[in-house]
């Protein structure tokens, strides 16, 4: 196993398009880091430099402490796992295996060990002496798989390895490859388009849009702090509601009222004026389900229901809004960039699905002010990325000091401001 560094790489073709722009990226020895974004952002690129299937222009590559730059890629002892599987038809799945320790010259025994190890943890022990034409997509990606294991390579490189298969088969293995990577401990670089294996499968996932670095970070904080607009509307389905919103001393006046914000986000909006702000779905509620302790933490409006997908466990209501052209024409150039469906200026809710909203009709609903994102729609930076961490570090806070209080309360200790003690102490 081994980190790789990346140091400014530069990845530019013979009409001087930068396919990667300066990328500096650590990837520590046994993380499982993904590099996502739409396509054409340099992410499967910058995959093949690693692995020295491309040129490098500028910068360097470090792999396990050594530079790699001029090395050819046996020389780098990694392990690639392609999109079309990239097996041998006329061999079996155990020479399909066993083919790169052929290649390696190892004893047959060193050979007959490594592949019936690799075939017991991927469950192709029963399929060793079958053809790949007679086996399931997600069989054959598995045999691809072992023929990476069994190398015992100082990385795994994954290049969109689950495209090829159905949408039941992929959730599936995305579980065994994550399994896998971390029963073996392996440092893995798996690139995809698709969010959802972003979110569900890598320690840290690397936004990438035109050859750039947009923000790296673990699923979570992508999700909840996105650092920009291309971010947040990439990450996320359904996708993040974007509306267009005024600054009216610390409120904010959108298409569907206004929305109160609490004191740090309110003073990282001061002196502007037309802005986006990013919703997601789930920051939504159906008014009269709302606890009523809740209700002042968050905003109330009413709005006409154009449309609703009633899920079974959940329930999504569609509200039209009006916006400004220049807002509509941000919203439809970033849905091309993002390779998604337009982003019209209509917000999607997501309710419980016990509401009785209807479509067509006028509906109370609850937004929890807390969690609202504010974009400046020139640079698209979040303006309020900042007072999201403080907020949830306060949040954090007040958490750990009730926990503190309730486990005062069954130790029979008291809290203060100087932490526990005995009750009825003097």
């Amino acid at each position: 196993m081994a980190s790789i560094e990346m140091r400014n790489i530069v990845k530019q073709y013979g009409d001087g398009f930068p396919a990667v722009n300066d990328v500096s990226l650590d990837i520590a020895d046994g993380e499982f880091m993904i590099l996502v974004g739409p396509s054409g952002c340099g992410k499967s690129t910058l995959l093949r430099m690693i692995v020295g299937l491309e040129d490098i222009t500028s910068g360097d590559m470090i792999i396990g402490g050594k530079r790699v730059n001029d090395l050819a890629p046996r020389d780098r002892n990694l392990s690639m796992v392609f999109q079309n599987y990239a097996l041998y038809p006329h061999m079996t799945v155990y020479e399909n295996i066993a083919f790169p320790l052929r290649l390696a010259k190892m004893p047959d025994d060193e050979v007959r060990r490594r592949v019936t190890e690799a075939s017991d943890v991927l469950e192709l022990k029963d399929h060793l002496e079958r053809k790949p034409a007679n086996l399931s997509g997600g069989q054959r990606q598995r045999v691809a798989m072992g023929r990476a294991i069994v190398r015992q390579a100082e990385a795994f490189l994954f290049d969109e390895p689950l495209s090829n298969l159905d949408a039941k088969l992929r959730g599936q293995m995305r579980t065994e490859i994550s399994r896998l990577q971390r029963r073996l401990g392996i440092t893995t670089v798996y690139v995809t388009h698709d969010q959802t294996e972003a979110m569900t499968l890598g320690d840290r996932v690397c936004v990438l849009r035109k050859g750039k670095i947009q923000q790296v970070a673990s699923p979570r904080e992508l999700y909840e702090q996105p650092v920009n607009l291309f971010v947040a509307g990439f990450i996320g389905s359904p996708p993040m509601n974007f509306l267009p919103a005024h600054v009216e001393g610390g409120r904010l006046q959108t298409p569907f009222g206004s929305i109160t914000l609490d004191e740090r986000r309110a003073a990282a909006i001061q002196g502007r004026d037309l802005l986006l702000v990013g919703i997601r779905p789930e920051y939504f509620e159906d008014a009269s389900l709302v606890d009523e302790a809740k209700r002042p933490l968050g905003s109330l409006f009413r709005a006409r229901v154009d449309v609703t997908e009633w899920l079974g466990d959940s329930q999504y209501a569609y509200i039209p809004y009006e916006a400004p052209e220049a807002i509509r024409n941000q919203l439809r150039d970033l849905s091309r960039e993002l390779d998604a469906e337009e982003l019209r200026t209509q917000a999607i809710v997501s309710i419980d699905a016990t509401s009785r909203i209807r479509e067509g009709r006028e509906a109370e609903f609850w937004l929890d002010a807390r969690k609202v994102h504010v974009f400046d729609p020139q640079t698209g930076e979040n303006l309020t990325r900042d007072a999201e961490a403080g907020a949830r570090l306060t949040q954090m806070a007040t958490e750990d000091r009730v926990e503190q209080v309730h486990e005062a309360q069954a130790q029979g200790t008291t809290v203060g401001g100087g932490g526990a003690s005995r009750a009825g102490a003097a």
